[in-house]
């Protein structure tokens, strides 16, 4: 794994098209804020911030991701631009709270509005060994979900190893998640090229046996341009060139649009 990272690493900074993939990659975000401090202020901002990608003849970002409170809001700030609204659902980010109670906001958000819900898993059930529970509260938000996206975070810093990062992985495919996603955000480490990698060969290995294609989303921690290509060339690397588009490659950040608006303009 290190000498591939390695290998990938050393191509980045002369990627041939390096300012196109770029400006691909504002069209694979999710800007998001999931802050106790949120506002309807801060909300305005965010979706202001992402309409305004246009004005420089940039791609919208794919989705503003928020928490339930805000998603009404956002669903009317961003109206008719084709950017979607995706809020955390499901007791984010511990998962603790009875199954009931996390259907029932994933209920509320889609009743707001939502196009997308990213739910965590329960990884202290998952540690305890209840597999069939993690395959179940998926399947559960899933059936809540509808027609609406489901990304079902597997908080990858708190499953530690490769081997539980590939079984959390399974397990959220086999109850029904349309992507899987790595992080909240909320603890340390998040996102990483290692888990990521993980994720991506279970992903590949369930097309090759269904023919059915899962996306992978990449959040936490991604605030550069390299971080950003780096998770860019792992996709094409393992799942290839019809996983870069928006309905099945995402990353989700904060910060990373700004670096890139940096050196696109610079």
């Amino acid at each position: 794994m290190n000498t591939l990272l390695n290998t990938l690493q050393s191509q980045i900074a002369e990627l041939p098209g390096r300012n196109e993939i770029l400006k691909h990659v504002i069209s694979l975000l999710d800007l998001t804020t999931l802050e106790g401090t949120d506002n309807n202020e801060r909300i305005r901002v965010l979706c202001t911030k992402a309409l305004s990608f246009g004005d420089y003849n940039l791609p919208l970002p794919a989705a503003v991701c928020v928490y339930p409170p805000f998603v009404k809001l956002a669903k009317q700030l961003l109206s008719g631009s084709g950017v979607n609204v995706a809020s955390v659902a499901g007791a984010f980010p511990s998962g603790q709270l009875p199954l009931h109670l996390r259907v029932n906001e994933c209920k509320y958000v889609v009743d707001e509005g939502a196009d997308e819900v990213d739910m965590v898993i329960s990884r202290g059930t998952f540690l305890s060994g209840e597999h069939q529970m993690i395959i179940e509260e998926v399947a559960a938000m899933k059936q809540a979900c509808g027609k609406v996206h489901l990304k079902v975070i597997l908080e990858t810093g708190e499953l530690v190893t490769a081997s539980n990062i590939k079984l959390a992985s399974e397990l959220a495919i086999i109850g029904g998640a349309d992507f899987i996603k790595t992080s909240t955000g909320k603890i340390q480490p998040a996102a990483t090229p290692e888990a990521v990698a993980e994720m991506l060969k279970v992903i590949s290995t369930h097309y090759n046996e269904t023919g059915i294609k899962i996306g992978v989303k990449a959040a936490g921690g991604i605030s550069t341009p390299d971080q950003a290509l780096l998770y860019y060339l792992l996709v094409k690397h393992f799942v290839g060139d019809s996983w870069l588009n928006n309905s099945l490659f995402r990353i989700g950040a904060s910060r990373l649009a700004d670096g890139i608006l940096a050196e696109l303009s610079a």
